[in-house]
């Protein structure tokens, strides 16, 4: 009999909403055995992480557990004093979270807070944990693994600094991890070697494992067992490939079908571009090297350009130059016809409202203590005079477009899920009336039905105000669906740039062909076949790139 890690019993979390106490996880069970993964899906504010963080004996801040049982080789961890439970959490029970960068203490290197839950649980010993942390960065193929511990999270990238934190995970070699959206920030390449890594750790050290995500491809990959959850109920349970074959609730089978391609009707445009890059290069400050390299790409006036490429290449970086965050060293960036200030505090106050973004981290874009109708409503006062019940009556239009509740404006983003933050970030940029929209990575964090939404609300907008979108991300599924033009990035060059048509119909360019082979799909023997011929040499890796260049 396989030996029963977790049990939660009839577990009942409530939520304090506007002052009042409600049910956001009702009744829930989970058994999980020994070298187990099940996945946990459902749509943003189905309960999924409440519910997982569940196995640490935790509940958020404003969140209680009300009854139920939650059973850990045994121990009851509800009610017990927070002294026992610190030698459980991050000892016997480790926590990947969502965001790295919110997670992460920027005054500290990543080997110090690698260190830290090793050594003060005393399983080993400051040499010894420097050495586990470089077996582990190998082992993730961060760059430079023997010295990458030496910087500060802001000087690594997301994908790299998601890494580190599955690393800190793996270091104490728990008995259950935790996996909250561990790949959501990732690029497909980089996505790939995690999710191999996860699964090479669980299934040969005998570690089980929660795999918190919204992406159904990632869970064919990774769970033995899936839990479809929805308003914080069950809708559906059972054996990974049973469930991805044969769905039984209807719930289940929206989400499986909201993966299926979808066909985008071609906008009005221009010849002349609104926005023009001419051979720009930059580097960040101190450094003796340049992130961009000659980078030059037009966007037409209600096109979309998608900006595609693994972490690193430098996609980030290029909407900082844009937006003047990063002034270039060489080149210029143009906008209807005239030259932008390449820093942000010369430019006039239109040009501020004429290019927006929304930015990739929820989680550390929006200030915790502020509300989110000050959040939205700032916006409107600051670009376009709105205060009062002109404001008002705007903000509810603004939280409609997006389908937030219009009570939620009197929340903080504490008090929101990972999918609601982003669609307030994005209701935050439409606020200023833009033209120009830069979408750095707006649909990672959500679930599939939630992104479907909110793409098709980003389709409707360009359709209806002519607003145009340089769209960063390292979905393919989302270029497919929303891309008139697309660039390709590789260590801060374009490699390749044309239509969507041209760029993802065969014979493709060895990167494309990379980027391309590395989107999961819904077989849950794609992630092992994959790693297998990639062993062979019989595919395009990360490491066999430098070849083709």
């Amino acid at each position: 009999m396989p030996n029963k890690l977790l049990e939660i019993s009839d577990l009942v979390i409530e939520a304090d909403i506007d002052g009042n106490w409600q049910a956001i996880v009702k009744g829930l069970s989970m058994s999980l055995d020994q070298g187990e993964i099940i996945g946990l899906i459902g749509e943003s504010g189905a309960g999924k992480s409440t519910f997982g963080l569940a196995a640490l004996g935790y509940t958020k801040p404003g969140c209680r557990i009300v009854s139920g049982s939650v059973k850990l080789n045994g121990t009851e961890l509800t009610g017990q004093r927070e002294s026992e439970l610190r030698t459980i959490r991050g000892n016997k029970v480790a926590y990947v979270a969502q965001s790295a960068a919110a997670s992460f203490n920027p005054a500290h290197t990543l080997f110090e807070q690698f260190a830290e839950s090793p050594v003060q649980h005393g399983k080993m010993s400051m040499p010894e944990a420097r050495k586990r942390a470089i077996e582990l960065f190998t082992q993730l193929e961060l760059p430079d693994p023997e010295t990458i511990g030496e910087r500060f999270p802001h000087q690594v990238s997301g994908g790299q600094l998601q890494r580190a934190m599955t690393a800190m995970a793996l270091g104490t070699d728990p008995d259950i991890i935790i996996f909250d959206e561990p790949t959501t920030a990732l690029d497909v390449t980089t996505q790939i070697e995690v999710l191999g890594t996860i699964k090479e750790a669980v299934k040969s050290r005998g570690v089980a494992a929660i795999y918190i995500t919204h992406d159904l491809a990632v869970v064919a990959q990774m769970a033995d067992r899936i839990m479809v959850l929805r308003y914080g109920e069950l809708v559906e349970e059972g054996g990974a490939r049973d469930m991805l074959a044969n769905p039984q609730q209807e719930y289940t089978r929206e989400l499986l079908n909201v993966r299926s391609s979808r066909e985008t009707g071609s906008s009005q445009s221009d010849d002349k571009p609104q926005l023009r890059i001419s051979q720009v290069s930059a580097r960040y400050p101190g450094s003796e090297s340049d992130v961009l390299s000659d980078i030059s790409l037009d966007v037409q006036k209600g096109k979309t350009v998608a900006v595609v490429g693994e972490s690193g290449s430098g996609k980030s970086t290029l909407a900082r130059v844009i937006t003047g965050l990063l002034p270039p060293a060489q080149g210029s960036v143009e906008f209807q016809g005239q030259a932008l200030s390449p820093r942000l505090k010369m430019r006039s106050k239109q040009d501020l409202q004429s290019i927006q973004m929304i930015y990739q981290m929820a989680d550390i874009a929006m200030n915790p203590r502020h509300k989110i109708r000050d959040i939205i409503g700032r916006p409107l006062e600051f670009y376009l005079g709105l205060t009062g019940s002109a404001q008002e009556k705007r903000l509810k239009e603004l939280l409609q477009q997006i389908e937030i509740p219009e009570d939620y404006a009197n929340r903080y983003p504490g008090q929101l899920s990972g999918g609601e933050k982003q669609r307030i970030c994005i209701a935050r940029a439409l606020a200023a009336e833009p033209e120009f929209i830069i979408c750095d990575e707006v649909t990672s964090a959500l679930d599939q039905l939630v992104a479907e939404g909110i793409l098709d609300l980003l389709l409707n907008l360009q359709k209806q105000l002519g607003v145009s979108y340089l769209f960063i991300t390292h979905d393919l599924a989302t270029v497919k669906a929303i891309a008139d033009e697309i660039v390709v990035m590789y260590q801060g060059k374009i490699v390749e740039q044309g239509s969507k048509e041209a760029i993802l119909s065969p014979p493709y360019k060895p990167y494309t062909q990379l980027l391309l082979s590395s989107v999961p799909e819904m077989d849950p023997d794609w992630l092992d076949d994959l790693v297998a011929r990639r062993k062979r040499g019989d595919v395009i890796t990360s490491q066999t790139m430098e070849s083709f260049q």
